[in-house]
């Protein structure tokens, strides 16, 4: 039995590029985001999902909590913020260990993207509130819109939104070699029930990402913020 309720799948665009097998379309996207008044869309950053609350830190399963190597900072973090969460859970992006981008100015480990209380995922600003609080960061945003009326436009200029570096720079991992962002994650910038999740929150992720493999947590390395250099510890 889980301590709590996991992340909820977000579905792609159907035309985000980067879906594989297991992935999940919102053929029908265009519908449900345009009963949405205002929509955000924010870095999609190429870490660990992991979630803070009063029962620990978690990362795919909310079984247990995690204990990976690449979580410890994260889980000191909590240590000092666990009797203060109350029925907040905090999810965000842990960029600890390099995945497929490398980031060369980031100045912390974790961005906050979501905060669900109960069975509601709260307002982006109050989000940003609550993280603000917890002395934690946000994902960048990109882009506030309203009033979507043109599908064509607004796929068009999405596309060249996700066709640029990300607010931290972004390096492929494998090439060494200055790289576009991950994606795209868009969402209600209102507060919604978890209930409504697919119909609030959908992603674009770039086609062949994933540069990792089965080695992976037996090989992997220390991000270095920006003020760091050749910091490759674990």
């Amino acid at each position: 039995m889980s301590l709590s309720r996991k992340y909820g799948r977000t579905f792609h665009f159907p035309f985000s590029p980067g879906t594989t097998s297991d992935d999940r379309i919102n053929s029908n996207y265009w519908q449900d985001i345009c009963q949405i008044p205002t929509i955000i869309h924010t870095e999609k950053l190429d870490g660990e999902n992991n979630c803070l609350s009063k029962y620990g830190v978690f990362a795919r399963s909310h079984a247990a909590p995690t204990t990976s190597a690449w979580t410890k900072s994260i889980r000191e973090r909590w240590h000092l913020l666990k009797n203060d969460l109350g029925d907040y859970e905090i999810f965000g992006e842990n960029l600890y260990a390099v995945h497929s981008i490398i980031y060369p100015n980031i100045e912390d480990h974790y961005f906050v993207f979501g905060v669900r209380e109960n069975n509601h995922w709260l307002s982006w600003e109050e989000t940003v509130f609550i993280a603000a609080a917890f002395d934690l960061q946000t994902v960048p945003v990109i882009e506030t819109i309203k009033d979507l009326n043109d599908k064509t436009a607004f796929e068009n200029h999405f596309r060249k939104l996700v066709d640029q570096p990300g607010y931290f720079g972004s390096i492929d991992i494998q090439t060494q070699r200055s790289c576009t962002m991950e994606g795209i994650v868009t969402r209600n910038v209102d507060e919604y029930s978890v209930d409504d999740f697919q119909k609030n929150v959908f992603k674009y992720v770039r086609k062949g990402h994933v540069k990792t493999d089965e080695h992976w947590t037996r090989n992997w390395k220390r991000a270095s913020l920006k003020f760091e250099k050749n910091v490759d510890n674990k």
